[in-house]
């Protein structure tokens, strides 16, 4: 891809690896570099040392922007600990995390903000997205719970604590607003640098990020870095998105400056303490700790290991040794990146790696699909059944369309007949068809789906429905019948006639077989037949965007 003339956001631009990209990116002239961070001032300071840079381009703005990219766009500017200290800000996150996805949420996220105003061409993302998830420590969120419920009672405040520190939920809304905002704004290029989360070591790793070893949160961090890596996978598959990469370092990332001074940890410098009063050890644990604070400050030789904090040299050259952790520079990172990007491959990127080794389709299954299709139809005309649908492949939303599809085979021949028929006349024999039909009927009630009936006003259902309007909803909401409901109202039927005709114009329109390999054709005639699988196949690839990208 071609770097000059593109706006470019790096997200976590101000760390080690985001510093180094944007280093990488500059001699190849992009209209604008906008260098996201967390902290306003750390983020500004980020952009005036770029703006110093020998080999930027004279055409190359660079700015800054700032805010928690995890949490809503009017929350970006406050910690996380003072969010979930806040019920109403609270409950605005936690409305973001389980709440739809809707168009709203979305523009109303940080992160989707940033992204419908920035509307970048190329996104690369170096935010330690694991670890940030990770250390928001569910274990100890568990712990506690678990010890409030021994005493009777746990306080609302408390479950909504936790429910906002669960990795999965926040993970898996990042990726969906990543995506949905990257959609809109026509991002074509999406890079992530992600992490292994134990820097390339295994289950036995002897390093944390001080907590005591074994770190189940520092093993929580590698899950969640494997689980973001398969969700950029999918991502990856998904039409209308940008080409997504993945690059993985296995190694510590280190470093961006030696020196010598006061040593800070999170943002705070460490306060010198001392102690010279015994206390019997019986007792060292069970009374408040005898100590001074001492103001001379805490200071001392470090190597600034950027996100990871500073370590002293006999830390770095422990972390570094040979046969340990080890280590690999921001810079070398960076170069892999911008040649991915440039469309140079590197051998490094994790989604293309998982692209060529999972099984997808084969040749064999295609054949075998024709004998298994068969068979069934076979064994059906045999015991003179049409099950349809057992709803154990869903969404309800497929059992509806098989069963619709199955009461039109039963009133049309071709998919021409469908496309002419009039919807009135339609409803009227789709309800003669269930009044009559008492297996047709049972097969939809049984496995939970409503018949809604042709005058919109009444329906058919069991002690099941899959598809219920939820608290507030309306039992006439659109998405309902759309969603579950099987639905023989005239509307519904003009629905499936435009489908079919739209179905007929792409027969009409490709080229068929004699013209080489060039289109999708079904065996036979069975792509003008009225069958219930392929009908809700079309529907589930063309008007509901299912459709797979990559085979």
């Amino acid at each position: 891809m071609d770097i000059r003339g593109t706006d470019v956001l790096i997200l976590g631009g101000s760390g080690l690896v985001g510093m180094a990209v944007a280093r990488e990116l500059m001699p190849h002239a992009p209209a604008t570099l906008i260098i996201s961070g967390l902290v306003q001032a750390e983020t500004e300071a980020a952009v005036d040392e770029l703006r110093r840079e020998p080999s930027i381009d004279a055409g190359t703005t660079v700015r800054a922007t700032w805010g928690d990219l995890f949490l809503p766009d009017a929350l970006r500017d406050r910690s996380r600990a003072d969010v979930l200290a806040d019920p109403a800000a609270r409950t605005v996150l936690l409305d973001d995390l389980y709440g739809e996805l809707t168009d709203d949420l979305v523009a109303q996220s940080a992160l989707g903000a940033l992204l419908l105003r920035e509307r970048p061409r190329i996104v690369i993302d170096c935010i330690n997205t694991a670890t940030a998830f990770a250390y928001q420590n569910i274990f100890d969120s568990a712990a506690k719970l678990r010890a409030m419920s021994e005493n009777g009672s746990v306080p609302c405040d408390d479950v909504e604590r936790h429910l906002a520190t669960l990795y999965l939920p926040q993970l898996i809304r990042h990726v969906q607003i990543a995506l949905e905002g990257m959609r809109r704004v026509d991002t074509a290029f999406y890079l992530k640098v992600g992490t292994a989360g134990t820097g390339g070591m295994g289950l036995n790793i002897p390093f944390t990020h001080s907590e005591k070893r074994p770190s189940s949160m520092l093993l929580a961090k590698s899950g969640i870095a494997g689980a973001h890596t398969m969700l950029l996978y999918l991502m990856a598959r998904t039409p209308g998105g940008p080409a997504v990469k993945e690059i993985k370092p296995t190694a510590a990332i280190s470093w961006k400056r030696i020196g010598y001074g006061e040593i800070v940890k999170r943002g705070k410098p460490l306060k010198r303490i001392d102690s010279t009063i015994a206390v019997p050890l019986d007792q060292a644990f069970v009374q408040a700790a005898t100590f001074t604070s001492v103001d001379t400050p805490f200071t001392g030789v470090f190597l600034d290991a950027g996100e990871n904090g500073l370590f002293s040299l006999g830390e770095f050259e422990t972390l570094t040794a040979l046969g340990l952790m080890e280590f690999i520079t921001p810079e070398e990172i960076a170069v892999d990146v911008v040649r991915e990007l440039r469309g140079h491959p590197t051998g490094k990127d994790i989604v293309g790696a998982l692209d060529a080794a999972t099984s997808g389709p084969t040749y064999r299954a295609g054949v075998l699909r024709e004998v298994a299709l068969e068979r069934m139809a076979s064994l059906e005309r045999e015991h003179g059944v049409e099950a349809v649908a057992y709803e154990m492949l869903g969404p309800p939303r497929l059992s509806k369309l098989l069963f619709e599809s199955a009461i039109l085979a039963r009133l049309h021949t071709s998919l021409h007949d469908v496309a002419l028929m009039k919807p009135e006349d339609t409803a009227r024999a789709a309800h003669a068809i269930i009044d009559k039909d008492a297996d047709l009927r049972t097969r939809m009630l049984t496995i939970g789906l409503p018949i809604l009936l042709p005058d919109g006003r009444s329906m058919l259902r069991g002690p099941d429905t899959k598809i219920a309007p939820q608290s507030g909803m309306s039992a006439d909401d659109p998405r309902l019948p759309d969603a579950g409901w099987v639905d023989l109202r005239p509307s519904n039927w003009r629905k499936w006639s435009e489908r079919a005709a739209h179905m007929l114009a792409e027969l009409d329109d490709r080229p068929g077989p004699d013209h080489g390999s060039r289109a999708d054709v079904e065996p036979g005639d069975r792509g003008v037949r009225v069958r219930p699988g392929r009908m809700a196949a079309w529907v589930f690839r063309h008007e509901d965007r299912g459709e797979r990208c990559k085979r």
